[in-house]
């Protein structure tokens, strides 16, 4: 036992495989990094040139901010009149075309001041007949009192001309008497006595003429006062015709339509509501859109309406999208300001100014995005100046 022992702890170790091969190998390996690291490194300079030199093409050739925004026109919806909605015809992000109804708010109310408003329009046509009537009647008083004048005018003239002749029978009877003419004092009487007569004919036709003429006046100013109350009584007509255009006015209000072509959003409104003249009830945003950017004042030198323009949405990535300068603002966004800068106090810090500038979209972008285009969508601006 002990030499098996011994001869087993004398036995020698196994041979372990030499390390060389995996030592050529890293050393191999360094040789060909270190002789591919100028390569690379020309590789990254080439790179590295390639982009300073996109880039200052880049900056040479556009004009470029990321403060621009997709705008439209938005349409805040509201009602013209007090009351409580009866009915809602659309819901969130629905798209409507110009004249759809939106709502329809109690109509009960307008329809009664309608009605009230359609009386009174006919009470106001009955009476402006009856004027109308009154002025007839005063006409026709007036052309008989005119009638009356003639006819004591020709009675005037028929008792002057017997007058005439009594007075000549009178005296041609006087005269033949007092030569002891053919005629006895009986007739000198009965001359004198139809002289008289006609006297008193003349005074009573004079008389009655005066009489047709305080006729005439009564019937000219009953006549002028009839009129005065036929206008009166158009212009009531007037009124009244415009008080039910009013209602009918207030009415047509009650139901609310799409003033345009769009979708519908921001909508907060249901049956029940009470709503108030004014009163935002729901957006409608239409479908044209285009862009706003904002563009440093510094950067506005070479910029002119027609120049092309590379677009990037945020929300549409790897769409290519191009338009067009429209036009520029002509002011800058600080004068467009609830409250704009006033530099004349004295405390003045020069800051650099930013102008607005419409960009639009041209058919093919336009194509491409298709109503993909949201109000509002943030928009990175590139304008090739050069």
């Amino acid at each position: 036992m002990n030499s098996a022992t011994d001869t087993a702890s004398t036995t020698p170790p196994l041979p372990v495989p030499a390390a060389q091969p995996a030592r050529s190998r890293r050393h191999r390996a360094g040789h060909a990094i270190a002789a591919a690291r100028p390569i690379l490194l020309a590789v990254l300079a080439v790179g590295a040139l390639a982009w300073c030199a996109h880039t200052a093409w880049g900056l040479y050739h556009y004009e470029t901010t990321d403060d621009a925004y997709v705008v439209g026109h938005l349409h805040q919806i509201s009602s013209q009149i007090d009351g409580q909605v009866q009915e809602v015809l659309v819901h969130d992000n629905q798209i409507v075309r110009a004249g759809d109804v939106l709502l329809r708010l109690d109509p009960l109310e307008f329809q009664i001041a309608l009605q009230k408003a359609e009386a009174g329009v006919a009470e106001a046509h009955a009476q402006a007949t009856q004027a109308e009537a009154a002025v007839h009647q005063t006409d026709a008083a007036l052309a008989e009192a005119h009638a009356r004048v003639t006819q004591g005018e020709a009675q005037l003239a028929q008792a002057e001309a017997q007058l005439t002749l009594a007075k000549l029978t009178l005296a041609r009877n006087d005269q033949l008497f007092a030569h002891g003419g053919a005629v006895t004092q009986a007739d000198v009487d009965t001359a004198r006595s139809g002289s008289l007569a006609a006297q008193a004919n003349r005074d009573a036709a004079q008389a009655a003429i005066a009489a047709a003429h305080a006729a005439v006046g009564s019937a000219e100013a009953n006549q002028a006062a009839s009129r005065a109350q036929a206008a009166a009584a158009g212009a009531n007509v007037g009124v009244a015709e415009a008080a039910r255009s009013d209602a009918a006015r207030l009415l047509a209000q009650a139901t609310v339509v799409a003033p345009a072509a769009g979708r519908i959003g921001n909508k907060h409104i249901e049956p029940g509501n009470r709503v108030l003249a004014g009163q935002a009830l729901l957006a409608l945003v239409e479908p044209d859109t285009w862009i706003i950017a904002n563009f440093k004042e510094t950067q506005l030198a070479h910029m002119n309406p027609g120049q092309q323009v590379e677009l990037k949405i945020d929300a549409l990535p790897g769409t290519d999208i191009h338009g067009t300068l429209e036009s520029l603002s002509p002011a800058s966004g600080a004068q467009f300001a609830l409250l704009p800068p006033d530099n004349s106090t004295g405390n003045f810090n020069k800051v650099v100014q930013r102008v607005p500038v419409k960009i639009l979209l041209d058919d093919a972008s336009r194509a491409a995005v298709g109503d993909r285009l949201r109000v509002g969508l943030s928009v990175e601006v590139g304008v090739r100046v050069r």
